[in-house]
């Protein structure tokens, strides 16, 4: 496998994307009154990105297609199922959990399950920006600004699991970082099987817009659903509105 230039740019990206892990670590050394209120409105903004991506740039990229031999819109349908299955299985490491008191744990079993779930998604990551860029460099960049936008407010909550299963900071930033690495992997599968399926990136990219589909819509908008006053709601429409007008300046690396 020779290194080429979508190559390249998916090795930054991955990069870029796994140093976001430690983003818990610094927001917590903040004060906990601006992470309240900020996180809901950073939320948004992911939520906003990641429909941008998939109806900006994914979808058109899919329609303008014939090679696959299947649906793309059936490939976005097991992409959204795929997640629900996968986030299944990660909310099954709650299993038990609120019941113990915090002081009588040491590394509560959650915080494992919490790696090994992050590390699944983290490879999904990796596969999904990799078939972007093997499409084209604009829908690559744009992939990976929606899956670094939707990563910041999910390693904060990474790293809340891990801190309150008995982890020391110092440990649990290791740890999320290690998780979040597990990305390349991801890439690198996608690029080794180019070669002998040269259309694996028109397979996975609808997926991707499954997976965007079912973050944005099951995960990230209930959480806009929870604050109740209409002051806040107007800026997480904003926030929202922000995400996919970012999406839509960046069509215009497509001409």
């Amino acid at each position: 496998m020779t290194i080429s230039h979508p190559f390249l740019l998916t090795m930054l990206s991955v990069l870029l994307v796994s140093l976001i892990s430690l983003v818990g670590v610094t927001l917590f050394a903040l004060h906990e009154r601006f992470i309240r209120r900020s996180l809901l409105l950073l939320v948004g903004f992911s939520a906003g990105a990641l429909l941008g991506d998939v109806f900006l740039h994914i979808f058109p990229e899919m329609l303008e297609s014939d090679t696959l031999i299947i649906s793309p819109f059936l490939l976005v349908l097991a992409g959204m199922l795929l997640s629900f299955v996968i986030e299944k299985g990660i909310h099954w490491r709650h299993c038990h959990c609120s019941a113990l008191p915090r002081e009588s744990m040491h590394v509560h079993p959650v915080g494992i399950m919490n790696l090994v779930g992050d590390a699944m998604h983290n490879f999904i990551d990796g596969m999904l920006i990799a078939s972007s860029y093997l499409i084209s460099p604009s829908i690559g960049i744009a992939t990976t600004l929606a899956v670094a936008l939707h990563e910041i407010p999910q390693e904060i909550g990474d790293f809340a699991v891990l801190l309150f299963s008995g982890f020391t900071v110092r440990r649990a930033a290791l740890l999320n970082l290690i998780s979040a690495l597990v990305a390349f992997l991801g890439a690198f599968v996608v690029f080794s099987a180019s070669s002998t399926l040269p259309n694996v990136a028109g397979f996975l990219l609808p997926v991707a817009a499954g997976n965007f589909l079912y973050i944005a819509g099951a995960d990230l908008m209930p959480e806009l659903h929870k604050e109740t006053r209409l002051s806040r709601a107007f800026l997480q429409l904003i926030a929202i509105l922000s995400g996919l007008g970012i999406m839509q300046l960046l069509t215009l690396l497509e001409v």
